[in-house]
């Protein structure tokens, strides 16, 4: 007994002595200190930090969002691939601790024409002694999986509230524009039914009574195309929140939606902190460096120590009666020859390691990419929208004077037809410009990883 407490207690030491393999350390990026395209110094403050829901002033868009975050398929799926790396991660983890287990065998022999009945009863105990790190390397990239695949959760659910903002974003825009159809219809209705009673007093010619008549057909035309891109817009959502089709509740307009004002994009290097992708892209380093130090383990020998503790008898009752048998024991195992087979093992794991160092980097270049493309967008899609709002403006006092030139006879008909086309044009070019700088505020706040503090609503 003396003996077997040495050898347990003795594999007890050597198994914390020594882990092979590299100690993670973060991969070098070159990190600028300002975004390319943002104006002034920068600062920490920024938009990321805020939740999606003091972003999206809409409090139907918030409903939305909410409902998305709770029933969407994929905020559902992603919830579910978390809980597999969870279950993979407590897998490994019992890697760490003795595995128990019990046998009961019974025995019918027969002998000499006597029949006898053995019963064999104990239980055994198995412990492998991580003499070399080997499961402690395995253990901390289960750890890294699992990490990263709540990295991926809060990724997709990013990704779920900046697709229903920008389809909600379009659903409002084509509700302007279908707005825009019913209203110029009706104008160019009034302006058709004038002619026509010209053309009937004999006071205006066919010539533009017919192409009074193309232009309402043609702009009527639009309203079916609008409201089929509606319905189907609205099917969308509802997709992307988890419902079988349905009507969308509204909120503001289009035009009564807040204009997004200058946004704060803070630090770069922040970028690193808040991007659940690059956050699961580091885990996934992690994990890979982890997995070197599990190749290397093979090389060495491992020692599992066993144990048995149990009785014979061939009566249940007396099982313990007949007295307690008992074994403790350690195996040794080690490689000789495997025809490279470890030391191709270890540089597969090498190279997987280089292609998630190779993602990372290519993964941070590509999101300071995207914040650079969003803050020179926003920046200038606000000053198109201001020049098409005077645009607007303008067509709107040329239209409101060609008719009353028109009236007092000193414009042609073509003119007042020209004016409202044109209006037509400036209205919808309004509508299109703010729903892009809606849509590009979602990916602005998607590419800094917006909302990396907040969780949904439960």
């Amino acid at each position: 007994m003396k003996r077997a407490i040495i050898i347990v207690l003795t594999a007890a030491a050597l198994a914390g002595c020594k882990t092979v393999g590299p100690n993670y350390q973060r991969s070098p990026v070159t990190i600028p200190d300002q975004f390319y395209g943002a104006n002034g110094t920068p600062s920490a403050a920024s938009l990321a930090d805020a939740p999606w829901f003091d972003v999206f002033g809409d409090p139907a868009l918030r409903a939305l969002i909410d409902e998305a975050l709770r029933n969407g398929y994929d905020a559902r799926i992603a919830a579910a691939r978390v809980e597999e790396a969870r279950a993979r991660f407590g897998i490994v983890n019992a890697d760490r601790y003795p595995t128990v287990g019990y046998e009961i065998n019974p025995t019918r022999q027969r002998v000499g024409g006597k029949g006898t009945t053995i019963l064999i009863a104990g239980a055994g105990i198995s412990w492998e002694a991580d003499l070399w790190g080997r499961i402690r390397r395995l253990n901390e990239a289960g750890r890294a999986s699992y990490l990263a695949s709540e990295e991926g959760r809060r990724a997709a659910l990013l990704a779920l509230t900046s697709e229903v903002a920008t389809a909600y974003f379009d659903l409002r825009e084509l509700d302007a524009e279908l707005d825009i159809a019913r209203r110029s219809t009706k104008a160019f209705q009034e302006t058709y039914d004038l002619f026509d009673r010209q053309l009937k007093g004999g006071t205006a010619s066919g010539l533009e009574t017919s192409r009074a008549e193309a232009l309402l057909a043609n702009e009527s035309s639009n309203i079916p195309l609008l409201e089929q891109q509606i319905v189907a817009q609205e099917n969308r959502i509802n997709f992307l929140l988890g419902r079988v089709p349905g009507p969308i509740a509204r909120g503001a307009s289009l035009s009564d939606l807040p204009a997004p004002a200058a946004v704060p994009a803070g630090l770069p290097s922040a970028l690193l902190l808040r991007r659940p992708d690059l956050r699961a892209a580091e885990q996934q380093l992690i994990a890979a460096n982890a997995n070197i130090g599990v190749a290397e383990a093979a090389f060495y020998p491992t020692l599992t120590l066993t144990g048995l503790l149990g009785g014979q008898s061939n009566d249940l009752a007396n099982i313990v009666g007949h007295g307690i048998a008992w074994s403790i024991g350690a195996d040794l195992l080690g490689p000789i020859f495997n025809a490279g087979r470890l030391r191709n093992q270890q540089r597969v794991a090498v190279a997987q390691f280089e292609q998630a160092r190779l993602q990372y980097e290519q993964d941070v270049t590509n999101a300071l990419g995207e914040v650079s493309t969003s803050i020179v967008a926003m920046d200038r899609l606000a000053a198109a929208e201001h020049d098409r709002e005077r645009a607007l403006r303008a067509n709107q006092e040329a239209v409101r004077l060609v008719n009353l030139r028109y009236a007092s006879g000193l414009s042609a008909y073509f003119e007042v037809l020209d004016a409202m086309e044109q209006l037509d044009t400036a209205e919808n070019n309004v509508a299109r410009t703010r729903r892009d700088r809606l849509v590009e505020l979602v990916q602005f706040y998607r590419a800094l990883g917006g909302g990396w503090q907040a969780e949904p609503a439960k």
